[in-house]
């Protein structure tokens, strides 16, 4: 089962108490105050991982509690901290606040990990109290509570390239052939039910490429609105950085018009939002071992006068598969490189400059 977006509730472990104790012991006359402090609660941490790809493990148990303190003890013995809980989710999980909306964290990394609700601190015992001039104190802290949240989580799937057009239009066919993914096909709309992943090998050792490539269930007109599946799954679009449009050029599609087609979808993801339209796309006629040359030519010189890449492929005989796969990794390779880049001028400009001696010198 496919689980994109769910709601938990997560407590961190109260602190335990302090206590109020004296040491009485023959031959230890005046022994004094010796209440220890109360151990610290539990956290709740949250870890990205790559072994899971869903967040239907929240589905089932949407609460989660790590341990309270426990409480000081005589001898001015401290309390045992409570044990932290930790919880797996998808790398590509944004965690929001579920009662003011504020997003807490975006886990868009592996192994990235933070406490999500902090335990609470161990109340201080009656030895902490102890002064000069008051010597024998009979007071206490109790635990603070552990932080209490009710959380929203969202997944969007990281890919780099996505597969978007209408439904029955080959992306699950193109995926299952250019991938080790095997998706459900069928001759029927809305096969896809969910989105699929694969990877994408190019090349061989050592100089070899790999991307992944997401399969979108299909948008049909006025998806922006709830018809057919709706835009649900259109999240998973929005951190992938090549759009790949698959076209039906042939006759059972039953649309005349590809390039209607195309404007219908790209309508559709400019109504999402998140600049989806704006991404670098191919657009990609499928099944042109049964194509309409007519739906074909008008597709092509469509694309031509729209300045994006064309490509026609045949996911069943395998006809420009090669060439699809390696213009895409050529497209991805170059935005990763951008990407990089733009990070690390982005971290030059935050970083503070360090001045040099004779920078020194000149400011004095």
């Amino acid at each position: 089962m496919f689980v994109d977006e769910t709601k938990i509730r997560v407590k961190a472990g109260n602190g335990g108490n302090g206590i109020v104790a004296f040491r009485r012991e023959k031959f230890v006359p005046r022994g004094g105050p010796w209440g220890g402090d109360g151990g610290r609660g539990g956290d709740v941490i949250m870890e990205s991982s790559e072994r899971h790809n869903t967040l239907v493990h929240f589905r089932f148990n949407p609460e989660y509690k790590a341990e309270r303190g426990r409480h000081g003890e005589g001898a001015n013995k401290t309390g045992r901290e409570g044990e932290d809980v930790l919880l797996k989710v998808p790398v590509g999980t944004l965690v929001y606040d579920d009662e003011t909306g504020e997003l807490l964290h975006d886990f868009s990394s592996p192994d990235d990990r933070i406490i999500i609700a902090h335990g609470g601190r161990g109340g201080r015992g009656n030895a902490q109290f102890a002064t000069s001039v008051h010597q024998a104190p009979r007071e206490s802290e109790d635990g603070k509570l552990g932080e209490e949240k009710f959380l929203r989580l969202e997944l969007k799937l990281l890919a780099d390239v996505g597969l978007v057009g209408y439904p029955n239009a080959g992306k699950s066919t193109l995926i299952s052939r250019i991938s080790s993914a095997r998706p459900k096909i069928a001759d029927y709309p809305f096969t896809t039910l969910q989105p699929n992943l694969g990877v994408v090998v190019v090349g061989e050792m050592p100089h070899e490429q790999s991307y992944v490539v997401a399969d979108i269930p299909g948008l049909i007109e006025g998806a922006s609105e709830g018809a057919g599946l709706g835009m649900q799954f259109l999240r998973h679009v929005e951190r992938t950085r090549l759009i790949a449009h698959l076209v039906d050029v042939s006759d059972a599609s039953g649309r005349p018009d590809p390039v209607v087609d195309y404007k219908v979808i790209m309508k559709e993801l400019a109504s999402f939002g998140g600049e989806i339209d704006k991404k670098p796309t191919i657009i990609i006629a499928t099944k042109i071992d049964v194509a309409n040359p007519k739906k074909l030519s008008k597709l092509k010189t469509f694309a031509a006068r729209s300045k994006r890449a064309f490509l026609a492929i045949s996911a069943v005989t395998g006809e420009g598969i090669e060439a699809l796969k390696w213009e895409m990794a050529k497209r991805v390779d170059a935005l990763r490189t951008k990407a990089a880049e733009d990070a690390s001028k982005a971290a030059e400009e935050v970083e503070p400059e360090v001045p040099t001696r004779r920078s020194r010198k000149s400011a004095r």
